[in-house]
């Protein structure tokens, strides 16, 4: 499957790395990065300027396993 509409906050968000890290289920990007990342709560925060962990999921729950 190809994406066209991407975040475009993708390339220097820690969720990418993780992903490419193979830490990180493909799910996630699927549902979050590259496609429907308006419902993305980290996009959100980004964009409001407001602080949020590196990790920190799109849904807005932290996974301890990141660090």
């Amino acid at each position: 499957m190809e994406y066209r509409d991407i975040c475009k906050w993708y390339d220097v968000c820690p969720l990418k790395r993780f992903y490419e890290e193979g830490r990180l289920d493909k799910r996630w990007v699927e549902d979050y990065c590259w496609s429907n990342y308006s419902n993305c709560v980290r996009k959100k925060m980004e964009e409001e300027n407001v602080y949020h962990p590196d990790n920190m999921m799109p849904d807005g729950t932290i996974n301890g396993s990141f660090k």
